[in-house]
């Protein structure tokens, strides 16, 4: 299996405090990984050294043959297109509607008929479940399922090869964390993607996902399947699975 992510002996300093301590992981093709951890182990700080939103320390980390440690300014700015990013909670611009958010990096990125831009949209927004007719609304008009909706439609506008989730069933509802997973579950299959998930809901740990790393102590305590890390003999794997 082709590896599009490898983190290779990162650390990470926050003033004087190490986050992480020479972390390691591979992360394969069409994959569902998960990055898990107890709070503070620094898992969003990991997806966001990832997706080149914070500096690491040392160490490297390389996506789709890209060095992160030396890229360039006009290389990373291509990478960015490569991938779309669900920020915890939906991260919308209050002051436009769901249709202007999602058309945000296509306005911004590329030269598209307006036609076009639209037409993306419609079709981003059936993707994801919404109604064609929730184009119009605010993000202060509508649920928390549906904002983290218009977020994952934004985050595919540019039909990306890698979608990078930042735990994206907190605060919602049981139903619609599980309608979420089913979401996401068939959008990889549907589009071939690749996604990388920080996530504390069990239930959708060992619904959605393919492989896991778990951050403990500031490095990889485990990675492997989900069966393969749960049956590991070790007090914080039984804890943290419970």
């Amino acid at each position: 299996m082709q590896s599009i992510i490898k983190v290779n002996d990162v650390k990470t300093v926050f003033d004087n405090r190490v986050v992480h301590d020479g972390l390691n992981l591979s992360i394969n093709q069409g994959e569902i990984y998960g990055l898990l951890g107890p709070s503070g182990c620094g898992k969003t700080t990991l997806l966001r050294e990832m997706v080149m939103l914070q500096k690491f320390d040392g160490g490297n980390i390389e996506i789709l043959g890209n060095n992160l440690s030396n890229i360039d300014d006009s290389a990373a700015q291509k990478l960015r297109r490569e991938w779309g990013v669900l920020f915890q909670a939906g991260a919308l611009f209050s002051s436009l509607n769901i249709a202007q958010n999602i058309a945000l990096p296509l306005v911004e990125y590329t030269d598209l008929s307006t036609d076009m831009i639209n037409e993306i949209i419609e079709f981003k927004i059936n993707l994801v479940g919404l109604k064609s007719r929730d184009a119009l609304l605010y993000p202060s008009q509508i649920s928390g399922g549906m904002k983290k909706k218009a977020g994952l439609a934004r985050a595919l506008a540019m039909d990306p090869k890698l979608l990078f989730l930042d735990e994206p069933t907190s605060g919602l509802d049981p139903i619609s964390a599980r309608d979420f997973d089913a979401l996401i579950l068939k959008l990889r299959s549907l589009l071939g993607l690749t996604i990388v998930m920080v996530s504390h809901d069990l239930q959708s740990i060992y619904d959605t996902l393919d492989r896991v790393a778990i951050i403990d102590n500031k490095k990889i305590a485990y990675e492997g399947t989900v069966s393969e890390v749960t049956s590991a003999k070790s007090e914080f794997i039984q804890t943290f699975f419970k």
